[in-house]
């Protein structure tokens, strides 16, 4: 305060610059300006500095997932739709429990099943014991069909060779080998030898064919006589039978 004093009350006492007329400054002033100078050189320096540093510094994350949504914002617009009926009527009912409702569905179409059919098996046939049912396991051995045609055939044809009341006579009912004399332990084993002998016989073949189709008694009986099973071809069919033949069982010791 003093030095502001005296230069505000004594102007002109300022010293001059003898060399070129000019007033000199005291020399306590201009260290004082200086300083001032230097300060604030120093503080324009540093905030300028951290401005810098500031925009060079790089995005977080964060600022740029934030800056990502505020300029790709998307608006989703549901539409409305009516609320379902419910399933539930709010009346309840006589036991106090409230009603199911279920949509009336209308009436159940008609399906139509398919038919099914059951073949018997050897025990099923071996129990039941007849010469019907023999026929049916040499069928089944050699894999014909268990048709009509062909078991009128096979009952016939075990009734040209061995008769009905003992059909089962030496457990071979159509006198295959040995000249038409052999044995066979059991009618089981008789009828598995017959299939097999069958198809393994090219001169045969006309039988095999005819019980594979199972829907022409008369092709097939043609086939028999036509065929080397018996020398003498039953008279390419003279002293074949076609009356029904009697169905008749065998003792249980023959199977």
């Amino acid at each position: 305060m003093r030095l502001l004093r005296r230069l505000t009350r004594f102007p002109s006492a300022r010293p001059r610059d003898r060399a070129h007329g000019r007033r000199r400054q005291p020399h306590h002033l201009r260290r004082w300006e200086l300083a001032l100078g230097g300060t604030v050189g120093v503080g324009a320096l540093a905030l300028a500095g951290a401005i810098f540093a500031t925009q060079l510094a790089a995005p977080s994350n964060a600022q740029k997932l934030s800056a990502y949504i505020s300029t790709h914002a998307q608006k989703l617009d549901v539409a409305s739709q009516a609320a379902p009926a419910p399933l539930v009527s709010p009346a309840p009912t006589s036991t106090g429990a409230a009603a199911i409702v279920t949509p009336d569905a209308g009436p159940a179409p008609d399906l139509t099943r398919d038919g099914y059919g059951a073949t018997p098996g050897l025990q099923t046939l071996s129990a039941s014991g007849t010469n019907y049912d023999w026929a049916k396991i040499v069928l089944l051995d050699g894999g014909w069909p268990q048709t009509d045609a062909n078991v009128t055939v096979m009952t016939r044809w075990m009734r040209q060779e061995n008769g009905v009341d003992d059909w089962w006579n030496r457990n071979n009912p159509l006198n295959m080998g040995n000249g038409g004399f052999a044995s066979f332990p059991s009618l089981l084993a008789s009828a598995q030898g017959v299939a097999h002998l069958i198809h393994s016989n090219p001169g045969m073949s006309g039988i095999a064919a005819g019980l594979a189709a199972g829907d022409d008694a008369a092709a097939t009986e043609s086939a028999i006589w036509n065929s080397n099973w018996a020398g003498g071809h039953y008279a390419y069919g003279a002293h074949w039978h076609y009356t029904p033949v009697e169905r008749i069982k065998a003792p249980a010791g023959a199977w």
